[in-house]
């Protein structure tokens, strides 16, 4: 079996799938996915802050300080072992500590005590559900980097940068930018008066 390349999420699916985890859904032969807040809030760190999910689980509250007048997260990036800062959105803090206070999560505990496979595992049955094909927590990054890029007037820079890419080849890679694309672009954006 060849390896399948895995997607970005459209921002509709995006919310499809995290409302359909957050409420539950009926599937199968008489099987029930129960409402799961946990996972809809690892997949939503994870599409709006734009980190991978092995970092998304290992979260502390306390990793979140405040520096002025914003958050700032400071990381060493599993996978890359890069050290990563970056802003953490008011509104997101206040979605991270709202969840660590609905749950009982200590400020010093991990916030989601969870492990990549079993995130994937139910994301998987959700995927599934919707009949998605090649969708894995990945998606929700991927679905990060392509949103930035598009509403930033497609500036594949700044997108590498938040991403931590060492090239903007690797970034453009993967957001999908092929060269049929590029030349559609190019070619439409020809007004010769």
């Amino acid at each position: 079996m060849a390896n399948k390349k895995t997607l970005s999420l459209t921002k509709e699916s995006y919310l499809e799938i995290v409302q359909l985890i957050r409420n539950g859904f009926d599937y199968g032969d008489g099987k029930h996915f129960r409402g799961n807040e946990r996972l809809a809030t690892i997949l939503n760190l994870e599409a709006n802050l734009g980190l991978r999910i092995s970092d998304v689980l290992q979260l502390r509250l306390i990793d979140i300080v405040l520096d002025g007048d914003r958050y700032r997260l400071d990381i060493i990036e599993k996978k890359t072992k890069k050290a990563r800062t970056f802003t953490v959105p008011m509104e997101v803090y206040l979605y991270i500590q709202n969840y660590a206070i609905r749950a009982g999560i200590r400020p010093e505990a991990r916030l989601f005590p969870i492990t990549v496979r079993a995130v994937q595992k139910q994301l998987k049955i959700v995927a599934d559900y919707m009949g998605l094909d090649c969708i894995s927590t990945h998606s929700f990054r991927k679905y990060f980097a392509t949103d930035i890029y598009v509403n930033s007037d497609y500036n594949i820079e700044l997108v590498r940068v938040l991403l931590q890419h060492s090239s903007v080849v690797t970034t453009q890679r993967y957001i999908g930018i092929q060269q049929k694309e590029l030349e559609r672009a190019l070619q439409n954006h020809v007004k010769i008066v």
